[in-house]
């Protein structure tokens, strides 16, 4: 299983991202295979799955860094801050209605590849796992989050296949595009990303990893898509104290 591996390296490769692309074009290659769809109850199997290793990791992410942190409460007032900023933008409410409007397009005659392919490449791009595995990848040379997020993708990638066809492989272009950005980006930035920062951040991710494990499993619906500001809110905090006057 991809999520049994940790790596890290000392030269910068986006490892991480290329095992999310893969997972992708397979889980597709598998699900176009399946004629009929997956049956209901492998697909819940699966996601429950998915949901565990998701909440396991998240509760992990925070253990392991809460003992470091120099604000103990920064995590609270980032998630505070980010879920109303992300209520009052309606980050989840936005994503939905781009889902539901491929999804009218698709009824109303466009192919039914074009319909899910659109609600794949959401699906893929716009999750914890996707943002913040990659920046965990070119700063720390850990690809956890980047490889438990190519098993989710695995996971769903066959199961829309199974529905729209192989051509589902197609978001896997899209995927490597938007990580390898946010990669490439975090290289750019990390003389201003600190362990001291990238501790916060990881604290605020592993409850948003945990956050989207429990919505997966059913437990507790959260709009996780909604707390995604909150990963903005230690960045800002660091760089408020940057310019105060050393006492």
């Amino acid at each position: 299983m991809l999520l049994a591996l940790s790596l890290s390296y000392p030269v910068p490769i986006m490892i991480g991202t290329i095992a999310n692309t893969a997972a992708i074009i397979i889980g597709s290659l598998t699900g176009g295979l399946v004629k009929h769809g997956l049956k209901e109850k492998y697909q819940h199997t699966l996601y429950v799955a998915m949901g565990l290793a998701a909440t396991g990791l998240g509760i992990n992410a925070v253990v392991s860094n809460m003992s470091e942190s120099l604000y103990p409460v920064l995590f609270i007032a980032s998630l505070a801050l980010g879920g109303l900023l992300g209520s009052w933008i309606d980050i989840e409410g936005r994503f939905d209605r781009l889902v539901e409007r491929f999804s009218k397009k698709g009824e109303a005659g466009t192919s039914r590849l074009s319909e899910g392919l659109s609600t794949a490449i959401v699906l893929f791009c716009f999750g914890t796992l996707s943002i913040l595995g990659p920046i965990n990848s070119a700063l720390l040379g850990d690809e956890t989050y980047l490889l438990t997020n190519a098993t989710l993708d695995l996971v769903t990638s066959l199961v829309l296949a199974s529905t729209y066809g192989v051509g589902i492989a197609c978001a896997a272009i899209v995927l490597f595009a938007w990580q390898g950005s946010i990669w490439l980006l975090a290289q750019w930035i990390s003389p201003w990303l600190t362990p001291e920062l990238m501790g916060e951040i990881s604290i605020v991710g592993g409850f948003l990893i945990f956050a989207s494990g429990l919505s997966i499993l059913e437990i507790k619906k959260i709009s996780v898509m909604n707390f995604l500001p909150a990963l903005v809110v230690p960045p800002a905090w660091f760089g408020i104290l940057s310019l105060l006057p050393v006492a």
